[in-house]
């Protein structure tokens, strides 16, 4: 997002052409190699996300974009600008992994469009902040020459400083990531974090507090079942249910009359669920959930990449032939176009607070789905017309467009999400439809700003500005038609297989380890009081039958 306000002027410093109409297509080229290489790595992060957890995937996709931006900050060509973006895309895999970890967290249907808005929330955040960074700290010799002088690199390198501080920003980001974040891999979250175990150590340094009782932490063998009991909806008592489920003083941890007991089966302490052929995967609902969003992916970034455009191009003094052939844009600088895009921005997250939430729950993700894909071909039919109105109506209309795109956009993509969600035969293969959607979304991504480019340099070069903006509509309406093919009573997230599946693999579990906790208080160390039914009338706990 930073580098749509001055992705024009960065093209145009480079020097590659004189043709200010070519300059379209380049900023869609730069556009697109992040999105191209996104594609073919997508798939991959997902698959080694199932592998080694959500959270060093999330932690290596924002260092990925960190090193990204940096090269693109110190781009003196255009190949090396397209280098660096496509290194973004190839280290940057998180879309489709961050859907699989808000899926995760959140089971309940009715919790659904308050926990699908928080991804589209930060998005928005971030569409506030890029913008006003890119936009406000580009050409800093220009903007803010005391500070910023001649001779110095910000004059050699001029889009070099929003790149700095947005890199910044994300090495912030993996430190909170590393600190912070939680696994939420069904079997990978049960191993030992020392990222989280140093953060929490230092939330209790700044809190000034003192822990005198100590429960494990967020991993290790010895914590697994600690976990597992934390988690049982009946709550028996810790002490049957794990040898390290109570609270301990931490001076008498290395004292511990009991020592851990290891599981009877060491396969029952990490039950794998069975596998599913991913072929299952992809039914009718699937499949036309995962076109409807990437059509919405296409016709969005191709917008991301007209908007600035348009807002960029000189004023045009020539007689328009309507109601098709004009040329022309608003000559606005890279300060205001960055205002604009970040005002956008704000009214995202509000939207995403307030109203998303309240919509999806008064219609129904699919019904609004379906409204909001019928009225974008009527915003991409009018955008180019704005040039044409009186100059005091300009930027109102900039603005009302730019409320109808991002009200829209707020509530397709959650809508979609949770459509798509809903549609998976089960949450076992729920990682697999979001990889491949999420490699659906980037190659739209990585088209659209290019064929859009493309489409308005020939535009331009007949006398209509406006061409690029049309053929959008036309894909929209497109979309909208395919939404009508959607059923919503065809999807429904069936969990029940999991949730019996992980019962009856989980049990065994539980009554091991309650057999094992009452041998070990009592003592005993024979083979046949492991199965004495007597442990059910054990006065403090029971054992489950």
């Amino acid at each position: 997002m930073s580098i749509f306000p001055y992705v024009y002027y960065m093209i145009s410093s480079f020097k590659i052409t004189h043709d200010e109409r070519q300059i379209a297509i380049y900023a869609g080229m730069v556009t697109s190699a992040f999105a191209f290489a996104e594609f073919s790595s997508g798939v991959v992060w997902g698959r080694l996300s199932d592998k080694v957890g959500r959270k060093p995937v999330l932690i290596t996709g924002l260092a990925g974009t960190g090193l990204s931006m940096l090269i693109f900050g110190f781009a003196p060509s255009l190949p090396v600008a397209l280098l660096a973006r496509a290194l973004g895309g190839l280290l940057n895999g998180n879309i489709g992994v961050l859907q699989t970890t808000v899926a995760e967290m959140v089971t309940v249907k009715e919790h659904q469009p308050r926990a699908y808005t928080i991804m589209p929330f930060v998005w928005s955040l971030g569409s506030f902040l890029g913008p006003a960074l890119g936009g406000a700290l580009a050409q800093p010799c220009e903007s803010y020459p005391v500070f910023f002088r001649r001779g110095t690199v910000f004059d050699k390198f001029p889009f070099l400083l929003p790149n700095l501080v947005c890199t910044a920003i994300l090495g912030g980001g993996v430190v909170i990531g590393i600190l912070f974040l939680e696994e939420t891999h069904g079997e990978k979250k049960f191993r030992r974090d020392i990222g989280l175990e140093a953060g929490q150590w230092i939330l209790r340094r700044l809190s000034g507090r003192k822990s005198h009782v100590e429960v494990f932490g967020k991993g290790g063998d010895a914590n697994l079942e600690d976990r597992r009991s934390l988690l049982d909806e009946e709550e028996e008592p810790p002490g049957y249910r794990t040898t390290e489920g109570s609270p301990r003083l931490a001076s008498t941890r290395a004292h511990s009359p009991v020592p851990p007991q290891k599981p009877l089966n060491p396969n029952l302490a990490m039950p794998k669920a069975k596998p599913r052929a991913t072929i299952k995967a992809f039914t009718k609902p699937v499949i036309l959930t995962i076109i409807a969003y990437g059509i919405l992916a296409y016709h969005t970034i191709s917008f991301e990449q007209l908007m600035p455009i348009l807002l960029s191009m000189p004023l045009s003094h020539e007689e328009p032939s309507l109601p098709f052939r004009f040329v022309g844009g608003f000559a606005l600088s890279t300060k205001t176009i960055g205002f604009v895009l970040s005002l956008q921005g704000i009214y995202s997250m509000l939207a995403q607070l307030f109203l998303v939430p309240f919509v999806l729950r008064r219609f129904g993700s699919l019904k609004t789905f379906r409204c909001v894909a019928i009225s974008y071909p009527i915003l991409y039919f009018a955008v180019p017309y704005l040039v044409l109105f009186p100059e005091n109506l300009r930027m109102v209309g900039i603005y009302f467009c730019l409320i109808w795109k991002v009200t829209a956009q707020a509530l397709a993509y959650p809508a979609n999400a949770i459509l798509l969600t809903n549609a998976a035969p089960s949450m076992l293969v729920l990682g697999a439809i979001n990889g491949i959607a999420a490699a659906t979304a980037s190659l739209c991504r990585a088209f659209g700003p290019t064929v859009s480019g493309l489409i308005h340099s020939a535009g331009l070069d007949k006398g209509y500005s406006g061409l690029a903006w049309w053929v959008c509509a036309l894909v929209c309406v497109i979309g909208a038609v395919e939404t009508s093919w959607m059923d919503e009573t065809a999807v429904g997230l069936d969990i029940s297989d999991e949730s019996d599946e992980e019962a009856e693999l989980s049990e065994p579990l539980m009554d091991q380890l309650a057999i094992e906790s009452a041998i070990a208080a009592a003592g005993v160390r024979s083979a046949d009081e492991d199965a004495n039914p007597n442990v059910d009338n054990h006065p403090r706990g029971r054992a489950k039958s």
